[in-house]
């Protein structure tokens, strides 16, 4: 029989659960790609893809700098930035399995280990994918200035909180009803392509079309995002704190759908998939 040894003291406790969560984030990373650079490097494509697609678009229609004086470049990937690691964060946590998840078996493993792997490597793709992108764009085309950073890394990391608590509560929902979960988050996800903000700023909107995009909560991050990147904008019609308490509220839903599903778990629901 294998014998799990128990830390006795909190600080062994929070070390070995540190250890658990490092080692499945890099199981993570590298179950999306065999080699874990050519994953980032996808990840960098699809970024790239991405910008280009909006570029053409926003240049055909005219809309150029969006009432924005500053770096046209910087403006798109700040949006698309923002949009990508909530979107990929939503995903990764979404797909886990709450219900008969076989990672569960091992003795170390628990669910709060699994989904903080899943939503710490998402973390870690997207930002080693942006300080690459920003470094090479300023070393090879022209130096990109940000005016806080301190800010738009901030509403960065608030862009990936909101996505994990939304996917928190589709993997809740997802043992219950997988199609309608799935369904819910893909949805979800193709609506954030027009109602994430990411072509125009929140002060060019009118009372009706800000109320069609005041819902959710990756307009107001990455307008606020621009915000700090810019020196020239100030974002009216939006805040930080509305997202803030929305991913609390959705993660805390989340969670406690988890624990529930967790006390009615049966192998029988693997038949249902």
């Amino acid at each position: 029989m294998f014998y799990y040894k128990r830390n006795r003291s909190l600080i062994g406790g929070a070390f070995t659960t540190a250890e658990l969560v490092f080692h499945a984030v890099v199981r993570n990373v590298r179950s999306q790609h065999s080699n874990a650079v050519l994953s980032v490097l996808i990840n960098i494509f699809q970024v790239l893809v991405l910008v280009s697609v909006f570029y053409v678009i926003m240049s055909l229609l005219g809309a150029r700098v969006a009432k924005i004086r500053g770096e046209f470049i910087l403006y798109l990937l700040s949006g698309v930035f923002l949009f990508l690691t909530h979107i990929k964060a939503v995903g990764s946590v979404s797909g886990l399995d709450t219900g008969n998840n076989p990672m569960m078996l091992h003795s170390p493993m628990n669910m709060m280990v699994v989904l903080m792997a899943a939503a710490f490597g998402s973390l870690y793709t997207q930002v080693l994918t942006i300080v690459i992108i920003l470094f090479v764009y300023s070393v090879s085309v022209a130096p990109l200035e940000i005016q806080e950073p301190g800010g738009a890394f901030a509403m960065l990391m608030l862009a990936w909180f909101t996505g994990c608590a939304v996917g928190v509560v589709f993997m809740a929902i997802k043992p219950w009803f997988p199609t309608t979960a799935t369904i819910m988050s893909t949805i979800y996800r193709r609506l954030n392509m027009v109602f994430s903000g990411k072509m125009f700023v929140g002060n060019a909107l009118g009372g009706f079309m800000l109320t069609m995009f005041a819902w959710n909560p990756l307009f107001h991050i990455i307008d606020q995002c621009r915000g700090f990147v810019f020196r020239n904008y100030y974002p009216r019609n939006t805040n930080w704190e509305y997202p803030v308490w929305v991913g609390l509220a959705l993660l805390l839903i989340g969670l406690l759908g988890i624990f529930f599903t967790r006390q009615h778990v049966s192998q029988s629901w693997s038949a249902r998939r």
